[in-house]
């Protein structure tokens, strides 16, 4: 191999690594509808929705959670960071709750811009993006490095 096309790939490889860095450095912000009432949320309050614990916002209405993708880097991020597990932790205690019928797990979307859309059309709803993904049509309530 000469010496140019392995400086690229050496190249492309350390720009494909800083990718990675900066993508895992990325905010998470928790969403909801800007007409929710809650101008915050703590973590443990999050976390108590996301795991089943409860399913009450802060104004007292029925959360309706929306979850991202279990394939996605920021759904990890999400659960690490605000509830202390791994996902891994996270389905297995849903797989309880659910076996049980004590509790229906968040619904799953595809992306941050299809729970972006979900939160802005429901008043109950709350979600979790990157906190770049924050505009006019949702509120950030919570964000965490």
């Amino acid at each position: 191999m000469n010496k140019s096309k392995l400086n690229k790939q050496v190249l492309a490889a350390a720009l494909l690594g800083l990718g990675f860095i900066t993508s895992a450095a990325a905010q998470v912000a928790v969403i909801v509808n800007p007409k929710n009432p809650a101008a915050s949320m703590t973590a443990e309050q999050v976390s108590n929705i996301f795991l089943g614990k409860s399913n009450a916002l802060p104004s007292g209405g029925t959360a309706a959670a929306v979850d991202q993708a279990e394939s996605a880097a920021i759904r990890e991020q999400f659960y690490t960071k605000v509830t202390g597990k791994q996902s891994a932790q996270v389905k297995a205690a849903w797989s309880r709750l659910v076996f049980s019928g004590k509790a229906t797990p968040p619904k799953e979307l595809a992306n941050s811009a299809e729970v972006k859309k979900f939160v802005a059309a429901n008043p109950d709803a709350i979600g979790y993006v990157e906190k770049s993904a924050v505009d006019g049509s949702v509120k950030a309530v919570l964000t965490v490095d």
